[in-house]
This record gives C-alpha cells, sequence and structure tokens, in this order.
C-alpha cells in the first residue's frame, strides 16, 4: 500500500511533534522546531494545520487512534490493558508534560464534552464493552500521572481483566 505525499507530511509532522514535546513540553513547542523535527517546511506545517491549537488536537486523535489499534490487536483482554498501560506509562511526550505543562494535563484528563472523549469512550467500549469502558479509562487516565513498572502493569491489567470477566 502506497501512502500519498500529503499523508506523509502529515504523519511526519505529527511524530516530529510529538518528539518536540518529549524534548520540551507543548508550551515550549514552536512550529519551527516541529518542522525541522519532520524534516519539512514551515509552510508544509501550516499547509496541514492552522496553528498549534489545531495540530495539538490531530496528535491527540492520532495517538487515541493508536493506541485503540493497538489494544484492538492484543490476543485477550489482559494483553490488551498491558499495551496500553505501558504505552501511556513508558510515553516520553506525556512525561514530559507531566513536569512542564500540568494544566495541559489536567485538561487532557477532564472528562468533558470535547469530541476526543467520543473517540475515546467508544474506542474503549468496542474493545472492553461498555459496562467495563469506564473502569479502563479511569485506571489509564491515573497513569498519565503515575505511571506504572512494567510489573505493576502485567499485574494491574491482570486484575483488572479478570474483574471485566
Amino acid at each position: 500500500m502506497t501512502i500519498a505525499p500529503a499523508q506523509r507530511s502529515r504523519t511526519a509532522i505529527l511524530a516530529g511533534t510529538k518528539l518536540v514535546i518529549a524534548e520540551v513540553g507543548s508550551y515550549e513547542s514552536n512550529m519551527v522546531d516541529i518542522a525541522a523535527r519532520a524534516q519539512v517546511s514551515r509552510a508544509t506545517v501550516y499547509n496541514h494545520f492552522a496553528d498549534k491549537e489545531e495540530m495539538m488536537f490531530s496528535l491527540l486523535e492520532s495517538e487515541i487512534l493508536r493506541l485503540a489499534a493497538l489494544a484492538k490487536k492484543a490476543p485477550s483482554p489482559s494483553k490488551a490493558l498491558l499495551v496500553l498501560s505501558r504505552e501511556i506509562s513508558e510515553d516520553p511526550a506525556l512525561r514530559r508534560m507531566t513536569e512542564t505543562d500540568p494544566k495541559d494535563i489536567a485538561s487532557f484528563v477532564t472528562k468533558g464534552e470535547h469530541p476526543l472523549w467520543a473517540t475515546v469512550q467508544e474506542s474503549l467500549t468496542k474493545i472492553f464493552g461498555l459496562n467495563n469502558s469506564s473502569l479502563v479509562l479511569h485506571w489509564l487516565i491515573g497513569q498519565i500521572a503515575s505511571p506504572l513498572s512494567p510489573s505493576e502493569s502485567a499485574y494491574q491489567a491482570d486484575q483488572i481483566a479478570r474483574a471485566l470477566s
């Protein structure tokens, strides 16, 4: 399957955004550094995104969809939970943002009317069922501010998977 150049650029920009955020946080990130990391021109960045806020929204959406795809591929609920836990606990951009941009993290984890919450809820419901998605969501949100070690992730994922069945 061939990826169109525009989609390749967009994907590179989002990856570059995540790298810059991991280095300096979201507030200190800027379009010049993001373009350099993505190996595209600043004009290309602005062709895809009107501003940094739109780019951040797109990055969050792509991360939600990426995590959902990883969880869907897992062979069991326990493995899906483990994959999600490790991805969140080990994410360098989230780690940096908890240090540099706590207000942004607080707004990201405050469930509300934002359209991304519908995407999160829908994704978790498809994977874990309607009655279980809220428990899973709360468990994962906790790991943004307080990441788990690999052994803690494995233990808790197994315990939650048992509770879900």
